[in-house]
Formats: C-alpha cells, sequence, structure tokens
C-alpha cells in the first residue's frame, strides 16, 4: 500500500473554515530509518514527537464547522511540516533534552527524500484543498505542553497566535477572554509566526483570513476533552467570523 503523508476528511463540506493540524501524528513511515527515530515510547508519547490531542479537536471541530480537515500521518521529528524548507529546525536533532538518533546524521540526501515523501505532498495537498475554496479561512490547531524542561510552567488554557494580520485573531482573543474560566495568551507560548511556516505559506502570503489556536495538552489528552473544547470553540468560531464581517 502506497505511504499516504496526509489524511483529508469532509473535502465536500461547504463551510469557508479549512481546519489544518500540522502535528497530528507520531507516526515514523518504514522508510525512515525502518519506520523508528531510535527513541523510547516515553519521548515519541510526548510533546516533541506530535501535538498530543490536537488531531482529535481538529476531528471533531471540522466537523462542528462543517469543514474539510487536513492532518498530517507523520512526525514532527520526521520532518515539521511546520518549518520552511530552508528553517534550520526542519529535521530537529535535539529537542526538549532528548537527541533525536536518526536525525543525528541526517545528511542532505536523508533530509530531501523526507520532504519529497512527507513534507512537500502534505503542503501541495493544503494548498489544493485551499484553493478549491471561495475566499476560504485558515485554522490551524495545534497543541502545547505544559512545561519545557527547566522551564517555567505556562498558564494559558488556549493562546492565539498571529502575525501583523489580526483580522481575525484580534476579536477571536477578545471573546475569549469574555470566559471567566479561561487563561487566554495572545502570541503564546510561541510568538507569531515564522517565515516559511503553514500559515505564512498558505494564508499570510495570500493574504487569506487565518488564526491559529494552541491548546494546552493536558487539557485535551482525552477524547471526551478533545469534543468538549471542539463543541465550546465552535460556536465562538462562528461568532466571531460574523460580528468581524469578514
Amino acid at each position: 500500500m502506497t505511504y499516504q503523508p496526509f489524511e483529508i476528511l469532509g473535502a465536500d463540506r461547504g463551510s469557508r473554515w479549512v481546519v489544518t493540524c500540522d502535528h497530528a501524528t507520531n507516526h515514523v513511515p518504514d522508510f525512515v530509518h525502518d519506520g523508528t527515530l531510535g527513541l523510547p515510547d516515553h519521548d515519541m508519547n510526548r510533546h516533541i514527537a506530535y501535538d498530543v490531542g490536537a488531531a482529535g479537536v481538529t476531528r471533531r471541530l471540522a466537523e462542528l464547522l462543517d469543514a474539510p480537515a487536513i492532518l498530517s500521518h507523520f512526525s514532527r521529528l520526521v520532518i515539521d511540516p511546520n518549518r520552511g524548507e530552508d528553517d534550520p529546525t526542519l529535521l530537529m536533532r535535539l529537542y526538549d533534552g532528548s537527541i533525536i538518533p536518526a536525525n543525528r546524521h541526517a545528511d542532505a540526501t536523508e533530509r530531501e527524500m523526507r520532504l519529497d515523501r512527507c513534507h512537500r505532498p502534505y503542503h501541495a495537498a493544503v494548498a489544493d484543498l485551499l484553493a478549491q475554496r471561495d475566499d476560504p479561512i485558515l485554522l490551524p490547531i495545534h497543541s502545547f505542553t505544559p512545561q519545557l524542561q527547566g522551564r517555567p510552567k505556562r498558564p494559558w488554557h488556549i493562546g492565539i497566535l498571529h502575525g501583523e494580520d489580526q483580522r481575525l485573531a484580534r476579536p477571536l482573543i477578545d471573546r475569549l477572554r469574555q470566559e471567566p474560566d479561561l487563561c487566554v495568551g495572545q502570541n503564546e507560548p510561541y510568538g507569531g509566526h515564522l517565515p516559511g511556516d503553514s500559515v505564512d505559506r498558505h494564508a499570510i502570503r495570500t493574504g487569506r483570513h487565518n488564526v491559529l489556536i494552541e491548546l494546552r495538552n493536558d487539557l485535551i489528552e482525552e477524547q471526551a476533552e478533545q469534543n468538549a473544547w471542539a463543541a465550546r470553540l465552535a460556536p465562538i468560531l462562528e461568532d466571531v467570523l460574523k460580528t468581524a464581517n469578514l
């Protein structure tokens, strides 16, 4: 069976939203170091390998928004689809205290192979899915760890990331901050966007509306929690889109 580096759900759904999940899985394809990166299960099951819980939120949120979704099918440690091809962190050799054995001595040929078989097909599929819609809105879903090794705990339940384009992000932040039980970060725990990342590539360069959501992964470990967050966010997103008149 031919390896497919992405999964598309609901391609025929009618919403303007297009939900993406760059770091959906910790899967390592067989053609990469015989299907292993040389890491223990503990590392492959934490945030360094994928965005814990993000895939479940993506699937359910896309359903509720009547939107298509596209999810990667390779670990971010294989090659990171949320990095540009010239980004030095595209192929990580050390992440949050863990050395990635299969990447430690990966050469330019190995990097190009992973780009060709994973990174580039995924982005081609994202571009195609967006191109099929009139005035689409890019909605990437990510998750973040509550604490990096040796760093302070992160208090935010949810973070909204944006660059200069705040047409959707700013009203969404304002709306979420009306929720009394939420600690909402603006460009937290990461700041804005990187040149060549997914939002830059598929939205900023093309002028498309976009907003990136980060959820703290200890809040979405279980399917019930993922469904609950999706159910909470869907009406808020629709309301913000309507009131922002975009």
